[in-house]
């Protein structure tokens, strides 16, 4: 199955793109400055930052070239060249941010990523930071012909079908699906907390639900699990939560996944298999919150390092400027609840 995909010839973004090395695997624009989120106007959206992952083979490469075109992009990281920018990339969730970027008459914002960093979190979820945003719509701008990357990309797609599955009802609504997936890579993320709206993940999906559909219709369309009238763009779904149900799920869920689970339930000095234990979860009433609480700890602990990382990567100022910016539209979401 070829993943879909939601390109883009907008001339904004061939131009944007057009200012970087183009030795990329892949590229793609997300975010509230490319798809309209709920609650915000049109103009709105025109004003936003744009934000870009570009996933390259080669980092110090592509860092070394990009340093040529667009040294001002960085902070005083610069100054240490190409190797040491590429080390502090693998931090984190392996991603290095430039931020607040003059570009065409917008601010942008992009992130660089290795191919193979890119793969992984893919498949197993080390991190769920880019593989969280490319499990929402995204605007694809350049992709090679890599095939593990290509079966990288619909493998983390099916991944966040089953993991919502676990942690859904027996029976539920499109929507209530895409709002699941919506929130994964925000689970445990202490930005949700402070620093971004709360109603984020329904502003991401109620206006964006025939994105999300393009996204997903071919993996549900392919699931025993659901009836997908995709004519009538409807969703009936009935989940197997029988122990044997859940179990078959949780033994597709990608590796680090499992992991965190095992470490959650399994006690200290018990030595048990990952198939043992992931057997006790399936029986558990609370099978779907153990799941939750897993992709809670990934989510943290990488939120948490790829934001301190920012102070290194986009320099003191830049930091409390976006900071700043990040908080305002936090407080503005809450004005526009209690309004």
């Amino acid at each position: 199955m070829a993943l879909p995909v939601l390109s883009s010839s907008a001339v904004k973004f061939r131009r944007v793109l057009a200012q970087f090395p183009q030795e990329l695997s892949l590229a793609f624009a997300y975010g509230s400055g490319v798809f309209r989120q709920a609650g915000a106007s049109a103009e709105h959206g025109e004003t936003n930052m744009l934000d870009f992952v570009f996933a390259v083979d080669d980092a110090v490469t592509w860092h070394m070239m990009n340093l040529s075109k667009n040294s001002s992009h960085y902070s005083f990281l610069k100054f240490f060249g190409p190797k040491k920018i590429s080390t502090i990339q693998r931090y984190g969730a392996g991603i290095y941010y430039n931020t607040l970027v003059p570009c065409n008459g917008r601010m942008i914002k992009y992130g660089v990523i290795s191919t193979d960093t890119l793969i992984e979190d893919l498949l197993h979820w080390k991190t769920l930071y880019v593989a969280g945003r490319l499990q929402k719509p995204v605007k694809i701008l350049a992709q090679n012909e890599n095939s593990r990357l290509q079966a990288a990309l619909v493998s983390n797609l099916k991944s966040a079908v089953t993991a919502s599955f676990l942690m859904l009802p027996e029976s539920f609504s499109e929507e209530d699906l895409y709002l699941q997936i919506a929130g994964l890579s925000y689970s445990g993320d202490f930005r949700m907390i402070i620093g971004e709206d709360k109603s984020k993940v329904q502003n991401i999906v109620k206006p964006n639900v025939s994105h999300f559909q393009k996204l997903y219709s071919p993996i549900l369309q392919d699931c025993p699990q659901v009836v997908y009238k995709h004519h009538l763009g409807r969703l009936e779904a009935s989940v197997d939560k029988s122990p044997e149900g859940q179990f078959a799920q949780l033994m597709a869920l990608p590796k680090t996944l499992q992991q965190k689970i095992t470490a959650l339930v399994n006690p200290p000095g018990k030595n048990r298999d990952v198939e043992e234990i992931l057997l006790q979860v399936a029986h558990d009433p609370d099978c779907g919150f153990v799941v939750h609480q897993g992709i809670s700890g990934i989510v943290r602990s990488s939120s948490l390092v790829q934001s301190a990382k920012t102070i290194l990567t986009a320099g003191a100022k830049k930091s409390v400027i976006y900071s700043l910016r990040k908080l305002y539209k936090m407080t503005k979401g809450g004005l526009k609840k209690t309004s």
